[in-house]
């Protein structure tokens, strides 16, 4: 399945070597806006936090609030509890059902749980999250957020004919139709409603922007992408994103971005003291909310991932994400990845350089004075 002709016509058709260049290394001082689910998780506000704190490394327009919910894992999640309390699964098919969600619904069984009293905010409750969460890291960083921060769509997409005619997206069309040097980079680490919305609006505006998002599997993977939070959540948002011709850096969650573990002993040495900024960060490590959702814990000896900074690293310096340039694959109804010929250019990581970047991370943060 792709995007239908009639949505795609509408979009201009970039030359190749448009593409190629937009696809090379920024230019310094990057136009960036982070279109980000800031409350999601934790990963997010490292990210933010790393962009705010580098003004000499790129030029922040502002930070777009996105949609989040983990809603459409609840009815299985239910269901995988269920046939954990009978005894786990007896067939194929009850294997099958649970999928990725048995460990979760272990957990929960484990603790003396009942699935049905986990609470998933809804798409528009996790929007506005999202939105008081870029707030509170502009404060932390002691840097104001007015006429940085933009509330976005309070849903996704029920049809690409409909885009969500929010702030989010008319300051992403803004920025892109503004003169400057190079184009617009929109460091996504969501769904992509806000940047789907932008570019269903105002098709030309794919001629300067670079869409640079982290989610779901390689693209040669041969699996589907519905573990990935970021693409499953608006998937017609997902599959424009490959269809449309916008220059495009995709940066796989699994198993790239998943390889930026942090652990506590690490957040105690170099981020805990390194400021108002640096105790927040220690702050949400050690009150991670999906910790709780997913019944996890032993949370010293785990680590965890610290996903979206990839979007960072790769604007940052290219020794810290390895890319290839690749063709754009389609998204299918199932979300497996196909590869029909005649598809444009699009630029893919497949490897990171974890110590460096948190190296580099940790350095910024050592600048913070202390509280």
């Amino acid at each position: 399945m792709t995007t239908p002709a009639s949505i795609l016509e509408r979009f201009p058709i970039l030359p190749a070597e448009l593409v190629s260049e937009r696809l090379g290394r920024p230019a310094v001082l990057p136009r960036v806006i982070i279109d980000t689910d800031a409350a999601n998780e934790i990963d997010d506000q490292y990210a933010l936090a790393w962009a705010l704190l580098c003004p000499e490394r790129l030029d922040l327009e502002g930070v777009t609030a996105v949609p989040f919910s983990f809603a459409h894992h609840r009815d299985g999640l239910i269901r995988s509890a269920e046939i954990v309390r009978a005894g786990g699964p007896k067939d194929a098919e009850e294997e099958r059902f649970m999928g990725g969600l048995g460990g979760w619904a272990e957990r929960v069984v484990a603790a003396g749980r009942r699935a049905e009293d986990i609470r998933f905010v809804g798409p528009e409750e996790g929007a506005e999250l999202s939105y008081q969460e870029i707030l509170r890291v502009f404060d932390k960083c002691h840097l104001p957020a007015a006429g940085k921060a933009f509330r976005g769509s309070p849903g996704y997409l029920t049809s690409l004919e409909e885009p969500l005619d929010t702030p989010a997206a008319r300051f992403i069309i803004e920025r892109a139709r503004a003169k400057g040097d190079g184009p617009l980079y929109v460091a996504a680490m969501g769904a992509l409603t806000n940047v789907a919305s932008a570019l269903l609006m105002a098709p030309d505006i794919i001629e300067n922007v670079v869409v640079v998002w982290t989610s779901g599997f390689p693209s040669h993977a041969p699996f589907s992408n519905k573990p990935s939070l970021n693409l499953v959540q608006d998937r017609l948002a997902s599959r424009l994103l490959f269809d449309c011709g916008v220059p495009h850096v995709y940066l796989p969650g699994y198993h790239v971005g998943a390889q930026l573990k942090i652990s506590l002993p690490e957040m105690e040495r170099f981020v805990k003291g390194r400021g108002a900024i640096g105790d927040y960060l220690f702050y949400l490590y050690t009150h991670n909310p999906l910790h709780e959702m997913f019944a996890i814990t032993g949370t010293q000896t785990k680590t965890w991932v610290i996903w979206d900074v990839i979007n960072i690293a790769w604007l940052f310096d290219p020794r810290y994400v390895a890319t290839t340039l690749t063709t754009s694959p389609v998204l299918d109804e199932e979300l497996y990845w196909r590869h029909p010929g005649g598809r444009h250019a699009m630029l893919e990581a497949f490897d990171i350089n974890r110590d460096a970047i948190f190296e580099d991370f940790y350095a910024v943060l050592e600048r913070q004075p202390p509280r």
